[in-house]
């Protein structure tokens, strides 16, 4: 369940590993750009362009658009809940498995533990739980549900590469 987020919440940085049928797949690749734009900016400017977890910043750029998915996994749908602005550091937690084939697992690892006040054998239970999960929801093919687009004004796009969308 989606809790508030925010320097002040009591959410958790978390890993999302998305199924593997999802891999490659977000909403900047399927956006039109100047869509894709029009969101990520005005959730960067509600979180006050910083990250809605750990309140931090990037060097390069303050923040990036992550997307929120809400699972079922009695219908193998993947529903699109909201995007939120995520420091740099928060957002390689996100994806802790892309941050492992970066060579940037020490890093992303660092930064979870810093958030949450974890010791490493949290962390590790953590991931560990994160990972177990991820492969049980990849034996699937997710049907993706992006109705979400449609409350932000935003049209819902044609799906081309024959994957399943609501």
């Amino acid at each position: 369940m989606l809790m508030g987020f925010g320097p002040h919440s009591s959410e958790l940085l978390t890993i999302e590993l998305v199924p593997e049928s999802s891999w490659g797949d977000n909403l900047r690749s399927r956006l039109k750009k100047a869509d894709w734009d029009i969101l990520r900016r005005a959730q960067y400017k509600a979180a006050g362009y910083h990250c809605e977890i750990c309140g931090g910043k990037g060097r390069r750029h303050p923040v990036e658009g992550h997307e929120v998915w809400d699972y079922n996994d009695q219908t193998y749908t993947q529903t699109l809940t909201r995007l939120i602005a995520l420091c740099p550091a928060c957002h390689l937690v996100k994806h802790f498995g892309f941050a492992c084939l970066q060579g940037r697992e020490l890093q992303a690892l660092d930064h979870l533990m810093r958030v949450n006040k974890w010791t490493k054998a949290q962390a590790d239970v953590h991931i560990e739980a994160a990972f177990e999960l991820h492969a049980k929801r990849s034996l699937h093919r997710w049907t993706l549900d992006l109705t979400w687009l449609a409350t932000q004004g935003i049209a819902i796009p044609e799906d081309p590469d024959g994957f399943s969308l609501v």
